[in-house]
């Protein structure tokens, strides 16, 4: 049971026994509703998935150590490379440990696209790198490797478990800003069986994507937060509506559109909401398949009169006079 459901049950003494009793009657009477327990399957799923999750971020506050000690170096590597831990810039990294202090010489690692910024990496090598930062940049590299492999163990023991439900993650998978591994994810979470929530609101009420609305004597209290939900799959819908704003999809241009009048953070928590609501019809409808709607959605159900008043009213703001003549 969740524990918040009790509070809202009408009060009592307060002892240790006469609590248990208290719940026993309760759950007896069937006054508050049972918590979402997963089937012992997807439990040992979650168990695997949610330790990946904390090996990723175990690995990028390692990463985050060695960007820390270069800065304290004055390296600036992180400046010019988007990715310092790519292909490049783990060989510039192990030249550094294995002694190399030239800046000509470490540029010159420099592989594909990074060829073209070999100015910029002399620059941003010229430091005061020395053998105690090699040898913490050591520790943290290898530390980091170690961690990379216990997570390719993990996406392999991912994927053995998740051939039963391969054709309800490859559904999921459609999803734009949703891949194999968060697919995985999002089913290790909530399961396939959508009885437990008999509407997409129940879901999304379960997940904690829903405002929250207090009121009292007319007045509206609190932020309307959505609240603390599953963390795990808050984290994926949160990563998966960030990725879908970058796509020219539906789901990418609506994201964009709430963006700029509400800023990213509801943008997001409005994505995910929308991720949650396909989510739950293709788990309900094993025959359902994911169909965007394209980016243009928008546009071609917008008023033509409208848009044209709209388009009017800018110029006019900036002191324009604007005369419209029908095209031929």
């Amino acid at each position: 049971m969740n524990a918040r459901d009790v509070k809202h049950l009408p009060g009592r003494p307060k002892t240790d026994k006469l609590d248990a009793v208290w719940l026993c009657k309760v759950a007896e009477r069937q006054m508050i509703r049972p918590s979402f327990v997963p089937p012992a399957v997807f439990r040992r799923l979650r168990d695997v998935t949610r330790y990946r999750a904390d090996l990723v971020a175990v690995r990028t506050a390692e990463k985050q150590r060695a960007e820390k000690l270069l800065e304290d170096a004055q390296i600036k590597l992180s400046v010019v490379a988007s990715d310092i831990f790519g292909v490049s810039g783990r060989q510039m990294l192990a030249a550094l440990i294995g002694g190399e202090r030239d800046p000509k010489v470490l540029a010159q690692m420099a592989r594909a696209a990074m060829r073209g910024k070999i100015t910029a990496l002399q620059e941003a090598f010229t430091g005061y790198f020395t053998d105690h930062h090699a040898f913490l940049l050591q520790q943290m590299l290898a530390r980091a490797g170690a961690i990379d492999a216990g997570i390719a163990a993990l996406d392999g023991k991912i994927e053995e478990m998740i051939v039963p439900f391969a054709a309800a993650a490859q559904r999921l998978d459609e999803i734009p800003g949703i891949n194999s591994i968060a697919a995985c994810v999002i089913l290790a979470e909530t399961g396939i069986d959508m009885d437990r929530f008999p509407t997409a609101g129940h879901l999304i009420s379960w997940a904690k994507f829903a405002p929250g609305v207090k009121e009292s004597a007319g007045k509206k209290k609190g932020k309307n937060t959505t609240g603390h939900g599953n963390s795990y799959l808050a984290r994926v819908l949160g990563n998966a509506a960030v990725s879908a704003g970058r796509t020219d999809t539906f789901p990418g241009e609506r994201y964009r559109r709430i963006a700029r009048r509400r800023g990213r953070k509801k943008a997001v928590v409005a994505i995910g909401r929308s991720i949650l609501v396909i989510i739950w019809h293709l788990l309900a409808d094993p025959g359902a398949r994911y169909t965007d709607l394209g980016s243009s959605f928008y546009d071609t159900r917008i008023n033509p009169e409208r848009r044209r008043r709209n388009h009017i009213r800018q110029p006019e703001a900036l002191g324009y006079k604007v005369i419209l003549e029908p095209a031929a």
